[in-house]
Order: C-alpha cells, then structure tokens, then sequence
C-alpha cells in the first residue's frame, strides 16, 4: 500500500490505556502501519490501570531497524509513563530532530511535557492534562481546546479526547476525508 504510513507509538510503565489503544486501533483502521515500542520494561508493559498490553517490538529495536523514518510518532500520557518517556535519551533525541525537522509530532495528556523537554518552540500552541499546566503554562499559546495543532505538532487533554486526538492524527496523514470516514465507521 503506497500511502501506508509508518506511526511510532512508545509505551511505558505506567501510559495512561485509552491514549495509547484509541489512537492505535484508529489509526490502524485508517490504514497505518502502527509500531508500539516498550521503553524501560520487558513485555507486556502495564499501563496505569494495570492492563498489560504486548508492544511489537523494543524502542532500541524499532529506531535501529526504522531510524528516523516515521510519518507521526505519537506519545500516550500518564504521570508515570511520560516520567519514563522523557527519561529515554534515544527517544528524546528522535524527538527533537522531529521538532527541529518540523515532522509530524503528537502528545496528549501529560506527555505534552516530554515535547517541551526535547526542544518544542515555546510559541507552539499546545494543550494537555490540567495537571501538566504547571510545566506547561510557560508556552505562549496554551490553551485548553480538547485538541490543539500547531504546525505539525498535535496534543491533547486527557483520556477523554482520545477519540478526537486519533482523528486529529488520522488528518493530519491522511487528510480530512479519511478521518470522517474512520469516524463514521465508529460512529463518532
């Protein structure tokens, strides 16, 4: 498939499930060729509410194979998991060559921070969790819109706006006629 896009999710201890499993299964429906990559733990990863989910592959395996050759790589939230996120050098690294490169970028909930911890221009509008407004409030345009695009940076609110966040991603892409296609299909 020529227009199969490659999407980088990572998971860590502790990603809050819905960010990470809305946006995957949305964005496998559109077409992309999804990747979940564990960072600090073996399979399965526990998320914050002790689902355990089976990641494809390690992040150290996924960038060694696919470098810096993703369409969107995308960060679920969750305190603990965003700890372990931006504690990751090589994730952190890919992350702001992406910025830098303006690649398609894209965070919610708490992990709006690991993108202000990898170099985000501060002029960016972004959004996230009420609780990561401390360290985020700094940003000139911080708003709290359910899902803020700036350039091709996406974040968003919380578990709430997963759906919405996976359909911003699935624009983004694949433009605006597949997103209300996926979003008929789930009935959105």
């Amino acid at each position: 498939m020529a227009d199969r896009k490659r999407v980088l999710v990572p998971l860590a201890p502790g990603f809050e499930e819905l960010e990470a499993v809305a946006p995957v299964d949305l964005l496998r429906r559109a077409g992309a060729h999804v990747v979940t990559a564990s960072v600090d733990a073996p399979n399965p990863i526990v998320g914050r509410n002790n689902l355990r989910v089976m990641a494809d592959i390690d992040l150290s395996e996924a960038l060694e194979e696919w470098g810096d050759d993703w369409d969107l790589v995308l960060l679920p939230g969750g305190a603990k998991g965003t700890e372990h996120l931006a504690a990751c050098e090589p994730l952190l690294a890919l992350l702001r060559r992406r910025l830098a490169a303006g690649a398609l970028t894209a965070a919610i909930c708490a992990a709006p921070t690991v993108l202000a911890r990898a170099g985000l221009d501060r002029a960016a509008a972004i959004t996230s969790h009420p609780g990561a407004r401390d360290v985020l409030g700094t940003f000139a345009n911080y708003c709290e819109d359910p899902v803020a695009r700036h350039g091709q940076v996406i974040t968003s609110r919380g578990p709430g706006t997963a759906v919405a966040f996976a359909l911003a991603c699935i624009e983004a892409l694949y433009g605006p006629d597949k997103a209300a296609e996926v979003r008929r299909d789930i009935v959105a």
